[in-house]
């Protein structure tokens, strides 16, 4: 196998193959525990390191799907084809980076079923890897549903009290919207005669068949995003998973989502986008400003965030249907950015809650004067979350609401309102655990950080703070693909409008 021209397939199942290694590891006791530690965390920072080389070779200006891979595997109609373009690249290089972090921040606190713990989370890597990495519209399906699997695992099993219940609902909310999505896709096939993604893009569906189309994959993709009145599952399934299955449900899972959104809605429905564009905007001012009320009233730290998340994904939506490209380009550097600063989030909740075991916000206060380190992280990463200017958070909402803003000023200017909400909720879930007296008898003894929670906060917080001031790598990497993905919308719209009225009817 010629390693470059298959880069991909390595970077994708390398995990499923530390997987398989680890069930060859001998032993459950602490030693044999800490053996699957160290393998689980040497796979995840090879297959990060391999991304980073793939983001290096990647050319910016080139639009197309690059380090492509194409073999026949089930008859004609479905192949083994991967590839990237700027829409798809940069989401590889983060689902890797967060994968050695959450292996870490899992190391202490993670005691029982260390080693399938270890393997849930090495094949959840491959199924999301898959996702962005894949051409085949049957292959996307089967690494976007599979990914539903592991976490339902990692819920279920090492989530809270209410695990079982959260990680029914969790799986049962996704599940029902990606069979819509299957239907979606043979009938795709059906008419296009090919499940190529790249040929899909270039193949023009009707404006009749586009909208059942649409419809069909906005109610896969608004419930993985998820959008409101979508979000019902997020709130408990976060509160109940692992802390690192909540730094990737967030970080990486949510974004499949907004992914899917552009690669299939935006891009392969352009007409049906654009006649459903008003509707996702009132559903993303939803979003943005009913979950951040909410958020308001949360009494659990972890809640909070979760409704935190849903009011951001608000920004991403709205970006991408506003059909331009400062909404695609802020969209997806949302994406990013909050798969940095969410998953931060999620991991500060876990450091307090390891040592407290309780979210609740009422049980904390003052940890500014036993905990400086972790104050300081958690302010980063608070600040990132309100958008704060010199921070990635801030990028992905002012490109976002510029580009709105070309298109609907009232949507603009909602969304701005809903980034006041984002500081109301944020800097009063800081100023409740961080600052006052410490007058908890509980608290007195509370340790900092210690080194491997440093470990996994430090490189999070240097992304959030060097993206902040120069997002350039991610703008760039995007620029060429999204410019062609909208110069496309607007061929498309173009020769509808000079089509005669018979033809279009037709």
């Amino acid at each position: 196998m010629n390693f470059s021209a298959n880069i991909l397939t390595v970077i994708t199942f390398l995990p499923a193959v530390g997987a398989l290694v680890l069930l060859l590891v001998p032993g459950r006791d602490e030693r044999s525990n800490n053996v699957v530690r160290w393998i689980s965390l040497v796979t995840t920072v090879i297959t990060f390191g391999l991304s980073l080389w793939l983001w290096a070779m990647f050319d910016q200006t080139n639009p197309g799907f690059q380090f492509v891979e194409n073999f026949p595997w089930i008859g004609e109609s479905i192949g083994y084809r991967m590839g990237v373009d700027g829409i798809s690249i940069l989401f590889i290089p983060l689902t890797a980076f967060l994968m050695p972090l959450v292996v870490l921040a899992s190391w202490g606190p993670v005691t029982v079923r260390v080693r399938e713990y270890m393997i849930v989370f090495l094949v959840l890597e491959t199924l999301m890897l898959g996702v962005f990495a894949t051409l085949d519209l049957a292959m996307f399906y089967v690494f976007f549903e599979g990914s539903l699997i592991p976490m339902f695992l990692i819920i279920g099993i090492w989530g809270g009290k209410r695990r079982i219940q959260a990680a029914y609902k969790f799986f049962f909310y996704s599940f029902t919207g990606t069979v819509l999505m299957l239907l979606a896709i043979m009938a795709m096939y059906w008419q296009a005669g090919t499940l190529d993604i790249a040929r899909l893009l270039a193949f023009k569906f009707s404006p009749e068949v586009q909208i059942w189309l649409w419809l069909a994959f906005f109610a896969s993709f608004a419930v993985k995003l998820p959008m409101w009145p979508f979000h019902r599952w997020l709130p408990e399934a976060h509160v109940e998973a692992p802390t690192a299955g909540s730094v990737l449900l967030a970080a990486i899972l949510l974004k499949l989502g907004g992914y899917g959104f552009i690669r299939f809605s935006l891009a392969m429905f352009p007409d049906a986008s654009a006649l459903f564009a008003n509707f996702v905007f009132v559903l993303s001012i939803a979003a943005i400003i009913i979950t951040s009320l909410v958020a308001l009233v949360q009494t659990d730290i972890k809640k909070l965030i979760a409704y935190s998340s849903v009011a951001h994904m608000g920004f991403v939506t709205m970006g991408i249907f506003a059909g331009n490209v400062l909404g695609v380009q802020g969209a997806l550097f949302q994406m990013l950015s909050h798969g940095i600063v969410s998953g931060a989030l999620f991991l500060c909740v876990g450091v307090v809650y390891d040592r407290m075991h309780t979210r609740e916000i009422e049980a904390y206060g003052g940890l500014v004067e036993r905990m400086p380190r972790y104050a300081f992280a958690f302010m980063v990463f608070t600040m990132a979350n309100v958008g704060l200017p010199g921070t990635s958070g801030f990028v992905g909402e002012f490109l976002t609401m510029i580009a709105v803003f070309q298109v609907n000023t009232w949507v603009a200017f909602f969304a701005a309102f809903g980034v006041i909400l984002s500081a109301a909720y944020a800097l009063w879930l800081y100023r409740r655990v961080i600052f006052g007296a410490l007058t908890k008898e509980s608290l007195k003894g509370i340790l900092d950080l210690d080194r491997r929670e440093v470990m996994v906060l430090v490189p999070l917080a240097v992304l959030t703070i060097i993206f902040g001031f120069y997002p350039a790598p991610i703008l760039d990497a995007t620029a060429a693909s999204v410019n062609l993905l909208i110069t496309n919308i607007a061929n498309v719209a173009v020769a509808v409008a000079d089509a005669p009225a018979a033809v279009v009817a037709h």
